[in-house]
């Protein structure tokens, strides 16, 4: 089940931010929302209850990994993810083409989906379109589960990119056509718009993805290696292209910078590893700006990471405490960093929300973006 609701557009329906509401089987999501990345059925270095704490409402799992390990057959017979995981709230799963792409070397690519070697052992498997709709809403029993496509690796001629088009295309119809064989078991499913760096192709490929029955459409081959300002101009140009009614999902874009300037664009939804990737680097998110916490600036300083932000390592511990955990190589060290680059991450898409129920969005964004987007002191994302 999925319902959607569009509680406010600055923009009108089609351009601009937008505050939604998206109701699924495990509960409600408040949009603009950003899904944690619970990659292999754990998001890194934290405990769910850590994530719940933090805010989160919905988060991110991958077809590829689960199916690897533990098995879509043994998280069937286990009771679904969520029970799997301990986590009773929404959960959307990637179905792995992103994973696909990587790849590269040890893949053989078809019409019919697929065949790769694991990284984990090198076995054989296959994966078609067919095969990740059977997963995701049949095995796991996810809220939202993503059609199987090409994601097109950068740098991409114009030529190439439309063969890889065209291909998610096809197999988005033949998901929606094994979506429906199922007779509606399950949660929602998603296309994704591809198209790498080409408006043109962008703009066809949202006409087609938006022509099938999709619960929301997502905006993928982004975030793949290309400049900041190419990632932002196709992010621009395809929003507004996607159906006003349906959830829109960028996917795999973090950084508070990007994510303010997406919501400008009418996204919805957002997912990435960044702000726990780099907690574990020691990069620390703040209302400041980007902390990198190793620096030998810190190690006598009593002040707590963020002081305006309400985690509870910000509550609890100092950076001069969390700068020794993280040269020690203390594993305490990346838990600590992470729940806070959590927090402040939802935290943002909290301000973000309050700002369109207040409708002063720009201004507000306008407010915001310095204080996130620069360094504090000598410091680099």
């Amino acid at each position: 089940m999925l319902r959607f609701e569009l509680l406010g557009s600055s923009g009108g329906d089609a351009r601009g931010p937008r505050r939604g509401r998206l109701t699924l089987d495990h509960g409600t999501v408040e949009t603009p929302a950003f899904m944690p990345v619970g990659t292999a059925g754990t998001v890194k270095a934290a405990r769910w209850s850590d994530v719940e704490a933090a805010g989160a409402e919905i988060v991110l799992a991958n077809t590829y990994h689960l199916m690897l390990r533990p098995g879509g057959d043994v998280i069937r017979r286990l009771g679904g993810l969520h029970r799997f995981l301990g986590w009773d709230r929404p959960i959307l799963t990637d179905s792995g083409g992103y994973q696909v792409m990587s790849l590269a070397g040890s893949r053989t690519l078809s019409e019919e989906g697929v065949l790769f070697r694991s990284h984990v052992d090198g076995s054989a498997h296959a994966l078609s379109p067919e095969r990740a709709v059977d997963l995701q809403l049949g095995d796991f029993g996810v809220d939202v589960a993503m059609v199987l496509d090409e994601c097109t690796p950068y740098p991409a001629a114009e030529g190439a990119a439309r063969v890889s088009m065209e291909l998610t295309h096809r197999w988005a119809r033949r998901a929606v056509e094994r979506r429906a064989v199922l007779g509606g078991r399950g949660g929602a499913l998603f296309g994704i718009v591809q198209g790498g760096m080409f408006p043109e192709l962008r703009t066809e490929s949202a006409a087609a993805v938006a022509s099938l029955p999709f619960d929301g459409i997502a905006c993928g081959g982004l975030s793949v290696g290309e400049p900041k300002d190419e990632m932002r101009a196709m992010v621009a140009h395809t929003g507004p292209l996607l159906p006003c009614h349906k959830p829109r999902y960028l996917m795999g874009v973090g950084r508070p910078d990007d994510l303010l300037h997406a919501v400008a664009q009418g996204f919805d939804l957002f997912d990435c590893v960044l702000p726990t990737r780099a907690a574990r680097h020691g990069l620390l998110y703040t209302s400041r700006g980007t902390l990198a916490i190793k620096h030998a600036r810190y190690r006598e300083d009593e002040a707590p990471p963020d002081p305006f932000c309400g985690c509870p390592t910000c509550r609890r511990h100092s950076r001069a405490y969390l700068r020794h955990l993280f040269v020690a190589g203390e594993p305490t060290a990346a838990s600590l960093l992470t729940v806070h680059n959590l927090t402040a991450i939802l935290d943002l898409m909290r301000g973000i929300r309050e700002a369109l129920d207040a409708k002063r969005y720009a201004s507000w964004a306008a407010e915001t973006l310095p204080s996130w987007s620069r360094p504090v002191g000598k410091d680099s994302p």
